[in-house]
């Protein structure tokens, strides 16, 4: 277990949240329960120092580490081992699809997608760059969600604000120029502020500053220290030699003392005006205030500055996700050569980039496998998605097994593949034990199942054999010697019932299908049923008005009935309601791991009011010998022969209970397209055959074969007794038209009585074939395959039915009475 646990083991913060979590309690269950799959993806994702999540199982339980936590705001450490939906239900709407494309087998990768999540009590625009990608679990299922992500709203924010600022300087550019170009005819320059300056520049006559620089109407020799910050004098005073020795256009941008008291930047501009000798006069300028702009500017240069960072820093994490990466991550063309690769193919498969970056695809893939691969990629060209698994040979000559999701791009596609090499040998490895376990519970199976057929056998040989040794005694009266014979009839008939139950079922009973109306056939046992159930039980039957038809053997039909009643008296302890319904239906529901079938079928369902059945029992309801009643109060078996007919004629048999609420039990049969006839049950008593019939006995087994002569002889027969086919067919081949009827047991050494039967049939034409039997797979599985078939153990009355029918089906006709 302290290995099973290690997976919580460190992870900081949200490690130990995990590790103090009560995981009975959760829907993925106790930490030792978990696959191998999810423990292992939580050990890396807790040891990481990336930002990661995982969600997992059919809610989608929440993982997730320290790195991530930040993104979550309040909502952390809360959402720890809770389903997803619990703790973004605001942005729903816009998960749930990228979580079905996902868990479809699908990977989504988006970068500064905008959320709206609530992180401190209100919702936020967020961006984050982020990718999805599925987890499978031991068994290669897709079993949940793998998520790496950075939050980027630092700088998407920034870009747009940057932006924002750029059009909004922009916009003042263009206006300035405007205002720039009109003015410009009069001053030869653009500006809010208007001024005059003598021609030496020492004075300056008249300044018009409006809101920016304070207006001077005298001259002002002192208008340098005044206007201009002491460490742009320099720069000011330098522009204005350069103007005074070119004669030309002043031109300068330089901070400026504002009329607020603040330093701004102005762009001053001042034309030369000249006398008739060409000498300076005067200066004339304008002013512009440029502070906004230079503040725009400035801050422009900063935001790209943080935008250089922010791109440097993206790239640098989109690096680090490649080389980082646990899973293969691939670029490869259309044609299958290789044009980038991340370092986990030399940590999972052993490979440089060298050895694979130029290469096909194919040169690293086992041969079996190169079709799948080529079919891959050329769905990749057409657009599609495909996900698949094939074995690549690791550099040191073993394989390994690759699962792959993958996407075009342009003229190149980008894959992700997960070894799941030790997934697929954990999930063999699971199906070998759980075949392991079967094997075993068959053997605990026959074990019960002999015990079962011993004790009851045994119960039973103790009547007949003690009921033999008390008819050997002297002195016997009439009345008793006629109880013991009765209590070894009695015993017998029930012996025969106990193997008809176990071949049930086992479903190696010999089945007599007819087409019969399974509502009709309810309906006709309404009075027996009753009867059994008692004057406490009320019962009721709802057919339906349309026929049931089936093909099923009606005698078994109705014994399974008839179990399933008797079975829900004793849970009603003799007093409450049976109801049976019997109606059509379009399929069978999913039963004992087998999945649901579609058809037509016929359901004959039996609810009780009864004490219902635990949930412990319900597997083990339909194993022979298994009962929950008291000792003595049944066998077991009954509802065994429901489960074997169910088998044997094409359906089956489910139960539903809760306890103390009653149990239905409801049988399916395959619906029948043909028409549903009358099932004729032969009632015939048993009567002598009549002198001169003559049979010949087949049977390996010497007691057996004595008995059915002297039987035979005893109804009037004459009788020749062979010892196997080969026997019997010489003594026809010695003259067949000695005999009446071939009489032959079907399991015998050699040629089987069914085979006998085939070559009676071929070499004499018209000579009537009775098989007998206790257990014949061939009858089981085949049927009788047109043969009359009496079932062992028999009486001498079956026998003379059996025998009597052969004659009059042959034209025999019979002497005896009828």
């Amino acid at each position: 277990m302290h290995n099973q646990q290690s997976c919580l083991h460190g992870g900081g913060e949200a490690g130990g949240v995990l590790r103090a979590t009560d995981w009975t309690r959760n829907p993925l269950g106790p930490v030792e329960s978990w696959p191998l799959a999810l423990r292992t993806v939580v050990r890396l994702v807790l040891g990481s120092e990336f930002p990661m999540m995982i969600h997992w199982g059919p809610a989608l339980v929440t993982f997730y580490n320290d790195a991530y936590a930040p993104s979550l705001g309040h909502k952390h450490p809360g959402n720890l081992g809770r389903p997803a939906r619990e703790y973004w239900s605001e942005m729903w709407d816009q998960l749930a699809p990228i979580f079905d494309k996902v868990l479809a087998g699908g990977s989504y990768f988006v970068e500064d997608a905008r959320y709206t999540p609530d992180r401190t009590g209100t919702r936020e625009d967020a961006y984050f760059t982020h990718c999805h990608s599925p987890l499978w679990d031991d068994d290669g299922q897709i079993a949940g969600i793998f998520l790496v992500v950075t939050e980027t709203t630092r700088r998407v924010t920034a870009e747009r604000m940057l932006n924002e600022s750029n059009m909004q300087l922009e916009r003042e550019i263009a206006a300035f120029q405007n205002s720039e170009a009109r003015l410009g005819a009069l001053v030869g320059a653009s500006s809010e502020v208007l001024y005059s300056m003598s021609a030496d520049w020492r004075e300056m006559r008249q300044l018009s500053g409006g809101s920016f620089l304070a207006d001077t109407r005298t001259a002002n020799p002192n208008w340098l220290t005044e206007y201009i910050p002491a460490d742009e004098r320099p720069k000011v005073s330098a522009a204005i030699r350069d103007a005074l020795m070119s004669k030309s256009l002043f031109n300068l941008e330089h901070r400026v003392n504002r009329a607020d008291g603040t330093v701004g930047w102005t762009l001053s501009r001042a034309t030369p005006l000249f006398d008739d000798d060409g000498e300076i006069t005067e200066w004339f300028g304008a002013a512009a205030d440029m502070t906004e702009r230079k503040r725009l500017e400035t801050e422009l240069q900063t935001r790209n500055e943080q935008l250089a960072i922010d791109v440097t820093m993206r790239t640098a994490e989109r690096d680090r996700l490649w080389e980082t990466s646990p899973d293969l991550l691939v670029a490869i063309g259309f044609d299958g050569i290789f044009r980038k690769v991340n370092p986990a193919w030399t940590t999972i498969l052993g490979y440089e980039p060298d050895d694979l970056i130029g290469h096909h695809v194919n040169e690293f893939i086992i041969p079996e496998h190169h079709a799948r691969t080529e079919e891959a990629l050329h769905l990749l060209v057409t657009g599609g998605q495909p996900a698949i698994e094939n074995r690549y040979r690791h550099k040191d000559g073993s394989l390994r097994t690759i699962s792959w999701v993958a996407a075009p791009a342009d003229d190149v596609t980008y894959a992700t593949g997960r070894d799941v090499t030790a997934a697929k040998e954990a999930a063999e490895a699971l199906r070998q034990a759980e075949e392991q376990l079967r094997q075993a519970q068959k053997v605990e199976a026959v074990g019960q199942l002999t015990g079962g057929v011993a004790h009851d056998f045994n119960n039973l040989l103790t009547v007949i054999r003690g009921s033999v040794d008390l008819l050997r005694r002297p002195g016997l009266t009439e009345e008793r010697r006629s109880r013991y014979i009765d209590a070894i009839a009695a015993t017998s008939e029930r012996a025969s019932r106990l193997t008809s139950q176990l071949l049930a079922f086992a479903r190696r009973q010999t089945l007599k299908p007819v087409v019969f109306d399974a509502g009709k056939s309810v309906t006709n046992l309404d009075d027996m049923l009753r009867t059994l159930t008692g004057s406490q039980v009320e019962v009721r039957i709802d057919a339906a008005d349309e026929p049931c038809p089936v093909n099923a053997d009606p005698s078994q039909f109705d014994t399974a009935l008839i179990n399933m009643a008797v079975n829900a008296r004793d849970a009603m302890n003799g007093a409450g309601e049976l109801v049976i319904r019997v109606h059509a239906v379009d399929g069978m529901p999913a039963i004992r791991r087998h999945a649901a079938v579609d058809g037509d079928y016929v359901a004959i369902s039996i609810s009780d009011t009864g004490t219902g059945i635990r949930p412990d029992d319900l597997d083990r309801i339909f194993e022979p010998f298994f009962t929950t009643k008291t000792v003595g109060q049944g066998t077991g078996l009954g509802l065994s022969q429901v489960f074997g007919f169910a088998k044997q004629s094409g359906g089956e048999v489910i139960v539903e209970s809760t306890p103390g609420n009653g149990a239905t039990f409801t049988l399916f049969l395959p619906r029948s397209s043909a028409e549903a006839g009358l099932a004729a049950i032969e009632t015939q008593a048993a009567s002598p055959i009549g002198e001169g019939t003559r049979v010949l006995i087949v049977e390996d087994n010497f007691e057996v074969g004595q008995f059915a002569t002297d039987a035979a002889a005893a109804l009037g027969c004459d009788t020749v007794l062979a010892v196997n086919a080969r026997d019997a067919l010489d003594k026809l081949g010695n003259g067949a038209a000695q005999f009446d009827i071939v009489f032959s047991d079907v399991v015998m050494p050699g040629m089987s009585g069914v085979e006998l039967g085939r070559e009676v049939n071929r070499l004499h034409p018209g000579l009537p074939v009775i098989l007998t039997s206790g257990y014949s797979t061939a009858l089981a599985q085949n049927g009788t395959q047109g043969f009359e078939v009496l079932q062992k153990p028999y009486s001498v009355e079956e026998l003379a039915r059996a025998l009597r029918k052969a004659r009059m089906d042959a034209g025999g006709g019979g002497t005896g009475p009828a």
